[in-house]
This record gives C-alpha cells, sequence and structure tokens, in this order.
C-alpha cells in the first residue's frame, strides 16, 4: 500500500455532483488521487463535455461496482476521505422500494467500507426532501417531516452515517449536506429544463412567481462541503449538519429573471391558471406514457412547481461562509462553460 499518496473515494462519483466535486478535490492539490466508485461507466452517463472534462484530469480512476451490495474493492493508496453520493432521487421515475433500497442499503455498504479501510472523514450529501414542503422557512433546527420515499429514506440514511460516527467520535468526522436543487453544467434537470422552457418561451406562471425554491450551482456546493468539514477539524468537532442553499432561497420569478439576463434575451412569461396547466399535463401524460414518450409536462413537477422549498442555510451563515457565486453569476458561469445548454 502507498502510503505518501493521498485518496478520496466518491461513492456515486460517476454523477453529476460526483464528477464536479472530483476535479474540486484535485485541483484543489489535497488528493493525489480520487476514485469514482459507480455502477455506470462515466462514457455512460455524462455529457460528452463533462465526460472530458473528467477524463482529462490526472489522478481519476473509475471502479464499477454497486452500492447496495458489500463493497470488497479497495485501493492500495490510503483513504483519507470518503464521499457518499449514491442515492436514487429522481422524482418521478422510481417506485418507493427503489430510494429505500438504494439510499439505506447504500449507506449501510459505505460506513462499513470506510471503517473496514480506516478512513475517518466522511460527508454525506442527503437532501431538503426530509422537511417537506411548504411555505414556513425552515432551517437545520427545524423538524423533518418527510412526505415522500425519497426523503423518508435520505432522513434514516442521515442516521445510518451517524451511527458510524458514533462508534468512534473521538476520532471520526462526519459533513451531513441537505442541498436544495443543485444545477450545472450536464445537470439535465429541474433547473435545465426551466432554462429551456423559458428561452424556448413554453414557461408559464401559475400562481407561483413568488414560489421559493432552495438551491445551489454545483461548484459551490463542492467549495463549501470542503470548508464545512475543514472548519470542523480545525476547530476540534466532529459533526456538522448544513443547508446548501443560496441565501434567501430564490423564487421562481427570480430564476427567470436570472435566466433572461444572463442569455441576453427579453423574456416575457405568460400567467395560466394552475387548475388548467394541471390538467393538460394529465392530458400529455396520458398520451405520451403508453408511447414511452419523454416530455417536461409531467403532473408530478407541475405541482412541485407550485410547491416552496423555503431552506434556509442558517448554518453558514451563522458561520461566516464566503459565498462564491449568486444565482445570475452562477449561470453566467454554466453558459460560458457549456454553451450548447443555453
Amino acid at each position: 500500500m502507498d502510503i505518501l499518496k493521498r485518496c478520496a473515494v466518491v461513492f456515486g462519483g460517476t454523477g453529476f455532483i460526483g464528477t464536479f466535486y472530483a476535479r474540486h478535490l484535485l485541483e484543489g492539490g489535497a488528493y493525489d488521487m480520487v476514485y469514482l466508485y459507480d455502477q455506470e461507466s462515466i462514457g455512460l452517463k455524462q455529457s460528452a463535455r463533462r465526460r472530458a472534462m473528467v477524463l482529462a484530469l490526472d489522478g481519476v480512476v473509475e471502479v464499477l461496482g454497486d452500492v447496495r451490495r458489500p463493497i470488497d474493492w479497495f485501493p492500495d493508496e490510503r483513504v483519507d476521505l470518503v464521499a457518499n453520493f449514491a442515492a436514487v432521487h429522481r422524482e418521478p421515475g422510481h417506485e418507493d422500494y427503489e430510494y429505500y433500497e438504494t439510499n439505506l442499503l447504500g449507506a449501510e455498504n459505505v460506513c462499513a467500507w470506510a471503517e473496514r479501510v480506516g478512513c475517518n472523514k466522511l460527508i454525506f450529501t442527503s437532501s431538503i426532501a426530509p422537511y417537506g414542503p411548504g411555505e414556513s422557512l425552515k432551517d437545520e433546527q427545524s423538524l423533518p417531516v418527510p412526505v415522500s420515499a425519497y426523503g423518508g429514506s435520505k432522513l434514516v440514511a442521515e442516521q445510518i452515517h451517524r451511527k458510524w460516527l458514533v462508534a468512534d467520535e473521538s476520532n471520526r468526522h462526519l459533513v451531513i449536506v441537505r442541498p436544495g436543487v443543485v444545477f450545472g453544467p450536464g445537470e439535465g434537470g429541474n433547473v435545465s429544463r426551466l432554462i429551456k422552457a423559458v428561452l424556448n418561451r413554453y414557461f408559464f406562471y401559475m400562481g407561483n412567481r413568488g414560489t421559493r425554491k432552495a438551491g445551489t450551482y454545483v461548484k459551490e456546493l463542492c467549495v463549501a462541503m470542503c470548508w464545512v468539514l475543514d472548519k470542523q477539524i480545525a476547530e476540534g468537532k466532529h459533526f456538522s449538519l448544513f443547508n446548501m442553499s443560496m441565501n434567501p432561497g430564490p423564487s421562481i420569478e427570480d430564476y427567470v429573471a436570472a435566466v433572461a439576463s444572463v442569455a441576453g434575451k427579453k423574456v416575457w412569461v405568460p400567467s395560466v391558471p394552475y387548475g388548467l396547466l394541471l390538467v393538460i399535463a394529465y392530458g400529455i401524460d396520458a398520451f405520451a406514457r403508453p408511447f414511452g414518450i419523454n416530455h417536461p409536462f409531467s403532473p408530478v413537477r407541475i405541482r412541485k412547481l407550485v410547491r416552496s422549498n423555503n431552506i434556509e442555510p442558517l448554518f453558514l451563515v451563522e458561520n461566516g461562509y464566503p459565498y462564491c457565486y449568486s444565482l445570475e453569476s452562477a449561470f453566467s458561469d454554466w453558459r460560458k462553460e457549456c454553451p450548447e445548454e443555453w
């Protein structure tokens, strides 16, 4: 075993957050190797641009494996950091049992593996989903009330990671982050769909201009996770739980305005009654589903657009975290790095 080299292992590493986190760790110079452990190759999962970005880095190694099963792979180097990003998270898209199967078994197997290799630093990406939707402002002290299988599975997974910590709390360090929607190049999720809808003029307000959607740029998330862990270690502490979002969480109207500003377009967004749009969405879905047609008008997504995720990153605010990006500068950086998505 080469104890001179420091390596990090990222479970769920070929996913959206994992690839950016690998680049962040290697460019920061603290790690010689970053292993991306995932059940799919980066070549199958990523956009061509992001695939080229990661494969151009010296020190990235892919390892194929499934966190739902015991992990019997071990690197030659000393493992200094484990990051667990492996999750089933798309909503809609999965049966309820799939969220629990991956998110709970994955947590148990990753924690067991970290213990076997003697790694004492672990970062886990949870979600704001355990809070449940609602208009009231929630911070890290708010009582979690998950209303979905995804939110429930993430809350239980948090406890599995905390059990790993308390088994040797004097030596171990655990950071749990609850991010809002994470967006950026190659994301392919809700914010990517919103950008396309706004720029192609099929986005509509439905009484939700002020609906808050906690969110963060993927590069900001990478910086914040490292910042919190470093601060925790420097202060001799062993556990941190923090919400990750811009402060305050942007409203739907804020997202639309930032998209228009960065794209340099004047965008008029009409208002349509929520009930009418939901009926139309059900009609489109009923037609498209039997033929396996993908479309952006899922009734589940329409309902999510009128529900606030009003999350305050109180830990970051109270500890003086220096934000790197505003919403507009994040979108501008995204457009510069990946113009074809704009």
